[in-house]
C-alpha cells in the first residue's frame, strides 16, 4: 500500500506539478494547486499519503529527510501531523547521499526536457528537411541549379553605411560634356591657375541639371583610352561622402575627360592662402584635419592607399561648407606615373630619391598640409621642422588666429605634423593613428561648418542653370528683362484662376479688360509711371490678383528707380504664384538694386531650382 502510495505521488508530482509549470496551460487538463514546489515541497507530498496510510494501517508511521525540519514551513497547507511519539516507528530514513542523487536527476530530467520545450518555441512553424529545423527563408537548390549569387552591395554607401545620393560612373559622350561646358568656354574655368594649369577643370551643367566639374587631361597623359577608362572606372566605385566622388569620364579622340561632383565653395588654398572676408577660423582648420583622415582611412579600406600630391589644392569645400577631398588625385596625372605637380620642396624625400610613391609618401603629405593649416602659409616643411625642434611655435601659427585655439590643441596639432614629416617613412603614423589624433581635438561638431565659415547656405549657381531671365537678372539688365516679359505675356498664368477668364461678362469685366489694355500699351511703349498707374488701377478693380501684373509693375518700379515698391510687387507675385521662377528672379534684381547681395543670390538660386522643376517636366 504505501509503494503503491509513493508511486502515485511521484506520477502526480511530475504531471500535474512540474509539466504545467513548463507547458501552456492548454497543454495539461487540471488545474492543481502549485503547493509542492521543491523537493522539499515534494516530502511534504510523502507526508500526507502517509499520514493517509496510518489512519488506514492504524499504525504511525513518519519520514523524515536530513534537510527538513517539521511541517517544512507549511503548516496552512494541510493539517499538521502529530509529532513522533517514543512509540512511533520511523517507516524509512532517506540518506543523505541517495536524496542529493535523486534530486541532481530530477533536476537533470527536468532540464533536458525545458530544452526541449524551448527548442520546440523557437522553431515553430518553421519547415523542417529531414527532421532538421530550417530557416523560412533557406531554398535549397536543386543539383542542376547554379549555386546562389553572392549577396549585393550598394555601391553608393559610403563608409558609415549612409546614402550617397549619386548616379552611377558612367562613360559620356564628347558630345554631351562639350554642350555641358559650352564648348568649354573659359570663362567657365574653376582651376585656380586658369587655363596656364597642366589639367583644367571647368563648371558644368548635364542634360538632367546636375552641376559638375570637368577636368581636361592631355592626351599625352593618358595616350591609351583604355587605360583611362579603367582607371577612371577603379576610382569612380570608391565613394563616401568625405570625398569629391567620380561619377564618369570621357575618352574620345583625343580628349581624355573626367566628371566628378561640383565644389561650389573653392579650395582650401583658397581659403588659407587667399582669403578676402575673413580668415579660416580655428575649429574649421581642425575639421578640415579630420575630414581629410576620413577620406584616407577610407581609401586605405577600399584599397586605394596611393593618393597622389596632395596637397591644399586637393580639398574642396560642398554646398555646406563641408570640405573633401578630391578623387582626382588618386589618379596619377599621366602615364610616366608623375605624382607631384608642386614644388619639389614639400614632396616626399623618397619620391625625390627614388620617384616612387608610398602609403607613407601621403602620410608625409598630409603633414604638409597641417603645416598650412597652422601657419596660414604653404611653409617648406624643412623650415617649419626647424621652427617646431627651435620650440618657436608663435612663430609657426597663423597670426589672424590669435586668441581662437587653445595651447594644447596646437601642440597637439604640430606633434602630429612632426611625426608625419619625419625624412625615414617607417617613422612616420598610419592613417589609423592620424584618425585617432584628430578625432578629440574636434570641439564644436554640432556646429555646422557653413556657419563657421560665415557662407550662405545656398551655393552660387552657374549662368547656365538659369533662364534667359534669370541671366538678365543676375546682370541687372533692365532693358532685356523688359524685352522677355513682353515677349513671354500671360501665358505663365495659363490654367491658373484668374478673374479676367472666368468672370461672367459684365460691364465691370469690360472695365478690367480696358484698363489692362492700356496698362499693357504703356508697359510696350516704356511709358512706365502711366503703366504704374493703369496697373495699380486693375489690381484694385480684380478679387483674383495677377502674378504677371504685378511683375510689370514691379519692373516699371524699377525703371523709375524705386526698388522698395519693386521688391514689395515682387513678393507678392510669388503669393499669387509661389513658385514661378520669374516672382523669384524679379525679387533677386530689386535686391540687388537695394545692395542686399547675399539675399539677392538666394533668390536666384531658388528661382533657378523651380526652372529646373519646370524643364524636368513639373508644372510650376
Amino acid at each position: 500500500m504505501l509503494s503503491t502510495n509513493l508511486c502515485f505521488y511521484y506520477y502526480y508530482y511530475y504531471y500535474y506539478v512540474m509539466l504545467p509549470k513548463i507547458l501552456p496551460r492548454s497543454y495539461y487538463l487540471y488545474k492543481k494547486p502549485y503547493f509542492i514546489l521543491s523537493h522539499q515541497k515534494l516530502t511534504v507530498g510523502v507526508t500526507i499519503l502517509l499520514s493517509i496510510h496510518n489512519k488506514q494501517e492504524g499504525k504511525k508511521y513518519s519520514l523524515r529527510t536530513p534537510h527538513s525540519p517539521p511541517y517544512f514551513g507549511q503548516p496552512s497547507l494541510f493539517p499538521p501531523l502529530s509529532p513522533a511519539s517514543p512509540h512511533s516507528q520511523v517507516l524509512f530514513q532517506v540518506p543523505t547521499i541517495l536524496y542529493h542523487t535523486y534530486s541532481i536527476l530530477y533536476t537533470g530530467v527536468l532540464l533536458l526536457l525545458l530544452l526541449l520545450l524551448i527548442l520546440l518555441y523557437v522553431n515553430k512553424g518553421r519547415p523542417t528537411v529531414m527532421g532538421c529545423f530550417q530557416s523560412k527563408t533557406t531554398h535549397l537548390p536543386s543539383p542542376d541549379q547554379d549555386p546562389p549569387p553572392p549577396p549585393q552591395t550598394n555601391p553608393d554607401l559610403d563608409g558609415d553605411g549612409e546614402q550617397l545620393s549619386l548616379p552611377a560612373f558612367k562613360e559620356f559622350g564628347l558630345a554631351e560634356l562639350r554642350a555641358a561646358t559650352n564648348g568649354f568656354i573659359s570663362e567657365l574655368i574653376v582651376s585656380e591657375s586658369g587655363e596656364k594649369a597642366p589639367n583644367v577643370v571647368y563648371r558644368g551643367q548635364l542634360k538632367n541639371n546636375r552641376v559638375v566639374a570637368i577636368k581636361r587631361f592631355s592626351r599625352q597623359s593618358w595616350p591609351d583610352p583604355h587605360q583611362f577608362v579603367n582607371e577612371a572606372a577603379g576610382v569612380g566605385k570608391v565613394r563616401h561622402k568625405r570625398l569629391v566622388n567620380l561619377i564618369g569620364c570621357c575618352a574620345e579622340g583625343d580628349e581624355r575627360l573626367l566628371v566628378a561632383e561640383y565644389m561650389p565653395n573653392d579650395t582650401l588654398s583658397k581659403h588659407l592662402f587667399h582669403w578676402e572676408k575673413q580668415p579660416l577660423p580655428w575649429e574649421m582648420r581642425l575639421r578640415v584635419a579630420y575630414h581629410i583622415a576620413q577620406a584616407l582611412d577610407h581609401c586605405n579600406a577600399e584599397n586605394r592607399k596611393i593618393y597622389h600630391d596632395l596637397n591644399a589644392y586637393r580639398v574642396l569645400f560642398d554646398e555646406d561648407g563641408d570640405p573633401r577631398l578630391s578623387s582626382f588625385g588618386l589618379m596619377k596625372n599621366s602615364r610616366d606615373g608623375k605624382s607631384y605637380s608642386t614644388n619639389l620642396a614639400y614632396t616626399p624625400p623618397e619620391f625625390l630619391r627614388t620617384g616612387r610613391v608610398i602609403p607613407e609618401s601621403v602620410i608625409y603629405s598630409y603633414g604638409t598640409v597641417l603645416l598650412d593649416l597652422l601657419s596660414g602659409k604653404h611653409i617648406p616643411p624643412s623650415h617649419a621642422l626647424d621652427l617646431i625642434r627651435g620650440k618657436n611655435l608663435l612663430l609657426l601659427m597663423d597670426s589672424s588666429l590669435e586668441g581662437q585655439y587653445a595651447n594644447e590643441d596646437a601642440s597637439e596639432l604640430v606633434e602630429l605634423a612632426s611625426k608625419c614629416l619625419q625624412y625615414e617613412a617607417r617613422d612616420r603614423p598610419d592613417i589609423k593613428f592620424l584618425l585617432s589624433a584628430v578625432v578629440p581635438l574636434q570641439k564644436q561638431k554640432e556646429v555646422a561648418s557653413h556657419v563657421l565659415m560665415g557662407l550662405s547656405r545656398t551655393p552660387s549657381l552657374l549662368p547656365t542653370m538659369l533662364s534667359a531671365l534669370g541671366k538678365a537678372c543676375a546682370r541687372m539688365d533692365l532693358t532685356a528683362v523688359h524685352d522677355i516679359l513682353l515677349k513671354t505675356g500671360y501665358r505663365d498664368e495659363e490654367g491658373a484662376e484668374n478673374e479676367l477668364s472666368f468672370q461672367e461678362w459684365t460691364q465691370q469685366v469690360q472695365d478690367m479688360l480696358n484698363t489692362k489694355k492700356f496698362g499693357d500699351i504703356a508697359f510696350r511703349d516704356k511709358d512706365f509711371k502711366n503703366a504704374i498707374d493703369y496697373y495699380s488701377k486693375l489690381v484694385s478693380m480684380m478679387s483674383v490678383p495677377s502674378g504677371t501684373v504685378f511683375v510689370r509693375r514691379a519692373l516699371s518700379f524699377l525703371m523709375i528707380g524705386q526698388p522698395e515698391f519693386a521688391l514689395r510687387d515682387a513678393m507678392q507675385a510669388q503669393v499669387c504664384l509661389p513658385e514661378w521662377p520669374t516672382a523669384f528672379y524679379m525679387q533677386a534684381l530689386a535686391l540687388s538694386k537695394l545692395g542686399m547681395e547675399t539675399d539677392a543670390q538666394d533668390m536666384l538660386n531658388d528661382g533657378a531650382s523651380f526652372e529646373a522643376k519646370k524643364q524636368n517636366g513639373w508644372r510650376v
